[in-house]
Order: structure tokens, then C-alpha cells, then sequence
């Protein structure tokens, strides 16, 4: 349905067809994890004094006037999210989607995919989310007919008009949400591609020629999702929080073009808001795609009515989060492309944490997932806000029993998609191993070691992890049906926020515990 044309060529044909040709700004944002306040460079808090310097990032405050801004600059413009709104700061432990819901609306969003974090607490908190926002919340490649909650409430697809012309939303969520998240037993989810076609199909039937997905599944499934469909114009992605343009560390251009369709994202925590440009001639093909994540850094003025509103709504968590319980002599990193790839010094200080309190229990081995650590701590002072910004998501630690062939498998499943970087990966303690990631998938763990011997295939270790773990999350299945489980154990943020503050001036380390051959 779509074509690309880039130059002079794309000059030729818009200047030869002008009177039908129609422009859309796509505005997006993914993955904004409940950052309402300023960000620093560790995607964790910016203080006040930082951010009166021009240190900070983010925020709902600037956000909302780089919306304004961009509209601002387009005839027919469109605000869109491609997922994971919740979980990631107290904001959302306190307020659930209540916040979220507000800002939103405040901003203007014309739709929203389904992330799977909008899963973490269960139907119940996403239909409340739903309920209180004014523009609709999508999800094709799932069947939710059986969850009372969701069933006729959760469109597959919309179509909204802009300037005279209507355009196609489709949805799309992890297919594997029911490992990540916690979507309850009603809930099926299924294939991409064949979601996205059917819907495709559909909206074609209507009449529509202008379709976007909004795509929580990551920039590699977008990219096939965009390979093997017809008919869908942009992808605005989320969920593999991909920087994509010509800056530092981008990924990728901004927007790739999979054959006819342009994939775009703008990376998370509401550092950057994307802003597409699309030209579509009057058979709703795009002549030309162009545009950029736009920094929301110190430049961009806050808007001061919802920095009010978000300082309001900061005072009940101020007492928790501001006091102080630790310090590190040096930063401990917690970056997402380290934990989910190699040991990094935040995962092995929180499974050295979680052992460390458990250890006179018959423990011997720690796993904590490094999709689990949601950011680095700088040096100096560490407040509970910092260590629940890490850890936001409530887990306890569980405690069990499995066999040395388990914890083998366990690794394995760990390391099976660290080419996606998956948050599966294990950082651990108590215990080390070797992986090849050129080798298949369920091969590439060898030299496990427990307690400085070769693991026993057959003997039984006690394991700490967390409870999202324990109960097959990120993958783990083998772990659901473990011996002597207890998943009620005390909070993971509280346990590493301890072990820390025992160590004194915490200094960070890795060890060698996990190698890559």
C-alpha cells in the first residue's frame, strides 16, 4: 500500500501532486515508567539543585510544553504512546495509573498501547487506567474475551480523524506478557504478524489507507512485524527502549524503513519525544518520512502548573523517598544494555544482598533477573528513593529448593535472548558461569560453579530470588513447581537498601561471577 521515495524524487512527486497530498506529525513517547519528575543521565532522580543547574532531563513539566511546541509546528498532528506507562518510581506505587491517567489527558494523547507493565498488578488496575482516560487504549494480539474486566472494553484497533482524513491505530503488546507481567489466567496472547494483518485487513476494508501500529514489542519485532504484514504505514514502537536518529548510541536511523514502512522510538522515561513527519499521497502512500527524538533537556521550559500539580502530588512520598540509608564511595551502574548482557555491578550487589540475608537459611545461590534493575545510583548519598527507582516493583524474596540440572536449565533460559536483550538475563551470587552467545539458544551455559565447586547435576541447592522469578516469570518456568517455596520474604529494595547501608561507603565491583567465551 505504501511506498518511500527519498531527494529529488520525493520533491518530484510531492511537487507534481500537491493539491492531495496530506502531512501528519506523529508525536510519541514509549516507556515512560512514571518518571513525572525530572530525570538525571542514570534515568534515575534529579534533584532540585540539579535541575535549577540544567542537569536534569524529563519530567512531565517539559514534556508537556515539547508537545505543545510541536504542535504547534503542524497542520494535522497526532500523540500517541507506545506502552509502559506504569511501574518504575513511588509515583505508581502510591498512585497505580491514577496519575498517569491525568497527565495524559492533560497532554492530549489520542491513544496508547498496551504495555506489559500495564499488567504488573493485574486487570483490575489497567481497567481503572482505562476508565479514567479520555482516548483509547488498544491491544490486537490478544484474546481478553474471557477476563470480565477487559472483554468489550479493550479495542483491537480505532480510527480517528485529522484533517479530514481518517487514520488506522492498531495495538500490539509483548506476545510473551504472560512471562513478563501479571495478566491473570483469562488472558491469551498470540502471534504479531497475523494480529496486526487481520486488523490491517479490517481497517482496509473501511476505508482506511493511513495506518499506524502502536507497538509495545520491541524494534526487533517491529522490524518483522513490518517485514511480513502489507498495509501498515509507521511503527511507533516501545518496550526495547531504542534511541533511533544520528546522535550517540542510537541504534539505528530515525525512522527505519522496512521496506515500505517507517519504524520509529524514542528510547524511555520521557527523555525524548519522538516527532515523525509523513507525507501520504492521495492513494495513502507515504512520499516522504522524516524526523527526529527530540532531547527534553534543560532547554525545553517547564510548564509550571503541572510542575505544581506533580510537587503536590510528590508530598506523601516525600518521607519515604528523601531519607537517606546508604552511601556509595562510586556509581553503581544498573544500565539496562549492561545487566540484560554481562555481570554488572548493580546486579551483583542485589544478589549479593538477597544471599546475604538469607544465607543462614541453607541458601546457597542467588538469581535476580536484570530486567528487575531499572537504573544506576550515583555517588554519594543514596535515599530510598534512589533504591526503590532500582527496584520498583514490589518483589519479595523467595526462597527454594532445586536441582543442580534446574539451576543449569535456569541459566540457560537466562541467557536464551540476550541477543533481544531480554530482561531474563541472571546476574547472581554464591555461584558463577561461563556462556556463548554464538551458540543455539539451550546451549550456551557451561563452567557453572557453586561455592567454588562444579555444580551437582543431581543434588538439591537452596536458591534466592525474587518472587516474580520464582512464580516463572521473565521465562523461568522451571522454577514454578520448585520444593520448600516461600515467596513472602521481605521486599527486595529493603533488603539491598540494608545490605548497603551495612557496608559503610558502599564502593561497587564485579567479580568475574559470569563470562562470556
Amino acid at each position: 500500500m505504501t511506498r518511500f521515495l527519498m531527494g529529488a524524487a520525493a520533491l518530484a512527486l510531492s511537487a507534481g501532486t500537491a493539491a492531495a497530498d496530506y502531512t501528519l506529525t506523529i508525536l510519541h513517547t514509549n516507556d515512560f515508567h512514571a518518571r513525572f519528575e525530572p530525570i538525571n543521565k542514570y534515568d534515575s532522580g534529579c534533584g532540585a539543585e540539579d535541575n535549577a543547574e540544567g542537569k536534569c532531563f524529563g519530567g512531565s513539566a517539559r514534556l508537556i510544553t515539547a508537545i505543545n511546541d510541536a504542535r504547534g509546528r503542524s497542520n494535522n498532528s497526532i500523540l500517541v504512546d507506545g506502552g509502559d506507562q506504569f511501574q518504575g518510581t513511588l509515583f505508581y506505587t502510591y498512585y497505580k495509573g491514577a496519575l498517569a491517567a491525568e497527565m495524559m489527558n492533560q497532554m492530549g494523547y489520542d491513544a496508547m498501547t498496551v504495555g506489559n507493565h500495564e499488567f504488573d498488578d493485574g486487570p483490575e488496575v489497567l481497567r481503572g487506567f482505562m476508565d479514567a482516560v479520555e482516548f483509547p487504549i488498544l491491544m490486537s494480539n490478544a484474546d481478553v474475551t474471557q477476563e470480565p474486566l477487559l472483554a468489550d472494553k479493550l479495542p483491537k484497533s480505532v480510527i480517528i480523524e485529522r484533517g479530514g482524513e481518517k487514520i488506522g491505530l492498531i495495538g500490539l503488546t509483548p506476545e510473551d506478557t504472560h512471562e513478563l507481567a501479571s495478566p491473570g489466567p483469562n488472558i491469551t496472547f498470540s502471534d504479531p504478524v497475523a494480529a496486526v494483518q487481520g486488523e490491517v485487513d479490517k481497517l482496509t476494508e473501511q476505508g482506511v489507507n493511513k495506518i499506524v501500529v502502536l507497538s509495545h514489542s520491541g524494534y526487533g519485532v517491529d522490524q518483522k512485524v513490518a517485514a511480513e504484514t502489507t498495509g501498515v504505514d509507521v511503527i511507533v514502537g516501545g518496550h526495547s527502549n531504542t534511541l533511533l536518529g544520528d546522535m550517540e548510541r542510537a541504534e539505528g536511523p530515525y525512522p527505519t524503513m522496512v521496506g515500505s514502512t517507517a519504524i520509529v522510538q524514542a528510547y524511555a522515561y520521557g527523555k525524548f519525544l519522538g516527532e515523525l513527519n509523513v507525507t501520504f499521497n492521495e492513494a495513502g502512500e507515504i512520499t516522504e518520512a522524516a524526523g527526529a527524538p527530540l532531547i527534553i533537556d534543560a532547554a525545553v521550559t517547564e510548564d509550571e502548573g503541572v510542575k505544581a500539580r506533580i510537587a503536590e502530588a510528590a508530598e506523601p512520598l516525600d518521607e519515604i523517598r528523601n531519607r537517606v540509608v546508604a552511601e556509595a564511595a562510586e556509581p553503581i551502574g544498573g544500565d539496562r544494555e549492561v545487566c540484560r548482557a554481562k555481570e554488572c555491578s548493580m546486579g551483583s550487589l542485589i544478589a549479593d544482598a538477597m544471599l546475604d540475608r538469607v544465607k543462614d537459611q541453607g541458601i546457597e545461590i542467588a538469581i535476580q533477573n536484570g530486567g528487575g534493575i531499572r537504573a544506576s545510583i550515583d555517588a554519594g548519598p543514596v535515599t530510598m528513593g534512589e533504591v526503590l527507582t532500582v527496584l520498583p516493583f514490589q518483589n519479595t524474596l523467595s526462597t527454594f529448593q532445586v536441582s543442580g540440572e534446574t539451576i543449569v536449565a535456569a541459566l540457560e533460559n537466562g541467557v536464551s535472548q540476550i541477543e533481544d536483550g531480554a530482561g531474563r538475563f541472571p546476574q547472581v551470587a554464591g555461584m558463577s558461569y561461563a556462556f556463548d552467545a554464538a551458540q543455539p539458544a539451550g546451549s550456551r551455559v557451561s563452567d557453572v560453579m557453586v561455592g567454588g565447586a562444579p555444580i551437582d547435576m543431581a543434588k538439591m541447592y537452596g536458591v534466592v530470588s525474587n518472587n516474580y522469578v520464582r512464580n516463572g516469570g521473565d521465562g523461568y518456568a522451571m522454577f514454578k513447581d520448585a520444593a520448600n517455596a516461600y515467596d513472602y520474604g521481605p521486599d527486595l529494595a529493603d533488603v539491598t537498601a540494608e545490605f548497603l547501608a551495612a557496608k559503610g561507603p558502599f564502593t561497587p565491583y564485579t567479580d568475574g561471577r559470569i563470562t562470556a567465551k
